[in-house]
């Protein structure tokens, strides 16, 4: 239509230009008596002249509007035959826009909602007006959000028909907008170490009573109700724009109960998880419970936010998990562990991928336990899936034969589960990170016992789990169950799976170097020397030869500090380096003075870059690691990231640091 007027009015111009043109010659002629016109012509012959120029014009202007009218006319006769003439009203009644276009993408038709509301948009281009719909363009199922003039619009976009169709959702996504803002939340919050802290059953104790105090003026200013359902433990419930304001506020409640413990022996610490997004009640009690046995099983002084079919979200977790003093606990624990061996038909023991010291002696640790309550037990191993000094112990501490007794690769192993099969997961908590996860696959019955924080992904439906945060080693955890278990006689373990345990103690207490070290770690070491471990042995297994000293160091030559307190080291692209030389040179750089945090990228293999994470308790480098798709301890943490290349991997710490570090600080930055 736009390029019809243009012709016409072209021609018009042309035509009048050559009127004027006539005119202006005849004019010239007749006063200059050109041909003697003064004598020839009458004023009769002008009339006439004058009258059939005007004629002319007239059959001008009217073919031009017979032209008109039959686009005109074509037109509304496409929409018709798109829509039908008598929905039209059907379609205006429910504010739905139509917006014809032709293959210029001009607008050559649009229905009435259009001029209802403004929006004059005939002959003009649809993708000027509204750049955003070139997203649409090749059309299909794919749909486009506008906002015009303060309403919202959902946008398709037919190309067949050359139609666009405008949906007003203005009104939905108001009330959509008011019924989130309202939904129900409800939360739970526990005081961590109430036993500890209150030091009796006595409510009126004073520090007992500023936590309360603060819970409460909390959960007035965001409009939250609050209901105590045990001494150390609140039912919470609040609509969503409660739970946004406390996620901006990034829940200061946890840093106001850090300020009131901060002169205590034991400073107290609070556990918090919330549920949304699902109208069930029941749901939200389940998925509220579930969320603050995570936030506990992490350490604690954490709050969890668990949307309904999304990834949870961590907040806080600045305090490392304090040391449990009650062996009351582990006497429980060990004596659960027991009753389950013995109930089971035979026990399979894993660690993780890249099995370390740690992992190895723990399954070591777990299978002497086994053969005390006289269960068939076998250790999956992967001699290649291996790290090569733990490799190497095992090898010097077994024979063949031995080795044989003790272990079964992952594909032998999977024959072997039964329906009453126990699995045994030590080290680790994350399926998609133990040596065989298709025998967890296969399991019904899994037992976990692990040191690390808990993660989002985590084994599903065990048995039985053991996360103790507080604990350096798994090896230390499980040297305590076998002391602490009611077992009569009590449980031996051989003097080489001690000697590896103590290893694998050396090596994730950094030579009882780590902040997580504790009491807890000296006697675990204390027990398993008496039970014949070889701590010259031991150190010995984690010595470094020539060739690792020697990357090592070239390694930390490389040291930047991007932020006050904070280093990272990157090894060479060419260069195969395992996970544990890279924790190496972390521990290496924690002796630093001013060190508070270190990071160490390098490649573990053909496709896969990893980074070592170390702190000295000042900052929450298992928050930072989560962020990379990590996780770990409070001060030692881990990530893995598959075919990405090393300065890809350093560009993702830098961006993390950037946005995440002053929240992973325990303390502020020093200026």
């Amino acid at each position: 239509m736009k390029k019809t007027a243009s012709t016409f009015k072209l021609v018009a111009f042309i035509l009048i230009v050559v009127e004027l043109a006539i005119i202006a010659l005849f004019g010239i002629f007749y006063f200059e008596n050109v041909l003697e016109l003064k004598t020839k012509l009458t004023i009769e012959t002008f009339y006439v002249g004058t009258a059939v120029l005007a004629g002319l014009d007239m059959i001008f202007v009217w073919v031009s509007i017979l032209v008109f009218s039959y686009k005109r006319k074509k037109t509304d006769l496409r929409a018709a035959d798109l829509i039908g003439g008598d929905v039209q009203e059907a379609y205006n009644f429910g504010m739905i826009g139509l917006v014809v276009v032709d293959e210029n993408n001009v607008v050559i038709w649009m229905n009435d909602i259009f001029h209802d509301r403004n929006l004059e948009i005939l002959d003009q281009n649809i993708l000027e007006w509204q750049p955003k719909l070139q997203e649409i363009q090749k059309g299909g199922d794919a749909v486009c959000k506008l906002v015009i003039n303060s309403r919202n619009y959902e946008v398709k976009y037919l190309p067949d028909a050359g139609l666009y169709i405008f949906k007003d959702n203005t009104d939905l996504e108001t009330t959509t907008a008011y019924a989130t803002k309202n939904s129900t939340v409800i939360g739970m919050v526990i005081i961590d170490n109430y036993s500890d802290v209150s030091e009796s059953s006595d409510d009126s104790n004073d520090t007992i009573s500023k936590i309360r105090n603060e819970i409460f003026n909390y959960c007035d200013e965001f409009d939250v109700l609050l209901r105590r359902y045990r001494n150390d433990a609140y039912f919470l419930v609040c609509n969503y724009e409660s739970l946004q304001r406390m996620e901006a506020d990034k829940f200061s409640l946890l840093e106001k109960i850090h300020l009131i413990g901060e002169n205590e022996d034991t400073p107290p610490t609070l556990s918090m998880a919330f549920a949304h997004d699902i109208p069930d009640i029941n749901k939200l009690n389940e998925m509220t419970s579930a969320a603050i046995e995570i936030a506990m099983s992490r350490g604690g002084d954490q709050v969890v936010v668990s949307p309904y079919g999304q990834p949870l979200k961590f907040f806080g977790g600045k305090v490392e998990a304090q040391e449990s003093r009650n062996k009351v606990k582990v006497r429980v624990m060990a004596d659960s562990v027991l009753s389950l061996i013995r109930n089971s038909a035979n026990v399979l023991i894993m660690g993780h991928a890249v099995a370390d010291m740690d992992a190895i002696g723990a399954c070591l640790g777990m299978k002497a336990v086994c053969d005390y309550c006289g269960k068939s037990a076998k250790i999956i191993y992967d001699p290649k899936n291996t790290e090569r000094k733990t490799r190497s112990a095992m090898t010097s501490s077994f024979s063949r034969d031995e080795m044989e007794k003790l272990t079964i690769s992952p594909d032998d192993a999977l024959p072997t589960i039964k329906s009453n099969t126990l699995v045994i997961v030590c080290d680790i908590h994350r399926p998609s990170m133990t040596m065989a996860p298709k025998v967890l696959e296969k399991a019904t019955k899994v037992m976990v016992i692990d040191h690390h924080r808990r993660s989002e992904e985590f084994i599903e439906s065990p048995v039985f789990n053991y996360i103790e945060p507080s604990a350096s080693s798994s090896c230390e955890m499980i040297a305590e169950l076998i002391r602490y278990s009611s077992a009569n006689p009590r449980i031996n373990i051989p003097s080489a799976y001690a000697t590896i345990m103590l290893s694998g103690i050396f090596m994730d207490s950094n030579y009882f170097k780590s902040k997580s070290c504790g009491i807890r770690t000296f006697e675990a070491s204390m027990i398993l020397k008496e039970m014949g471990a070889d701590n010259s042995i031991a150190d010995d297994f984690l010595k470094d030869d020539f060739e690792e000293y020697t990357l090592i160091t070239h390694i930390i030559s490389s040291l930047k500090t991007p932020a006050y307190g904070v280093v990272y080291c990157v090894a060479d692209e060419e260069d195969i380096i395992e996970q544990a030389t890279l924790a190496k040179v972390g521990n290496q750089c924690m002796q630093m003075k001013g060190v508070n945090a270190c990071f160490v990228i390098g490649r573990t293999g053909t496709n896969e870059t990893r980074i070592s994470c170390r702190s000295d308790g000042t900052v929450n480098v298992q928050l930072l690691a989560e962020k990379m798709n990590g996780g770990g301890h409070f001060t030692m943490a881990a990530g893995a990231f598959k075919n990405t290349p090393i300065d890809k991997v350093e560009e993702k710490l830098l961006d993390v640091l950037k946005e995440y570090l002053n929240d992973a600080r325990t303390v502020p930055e020093k200026r």
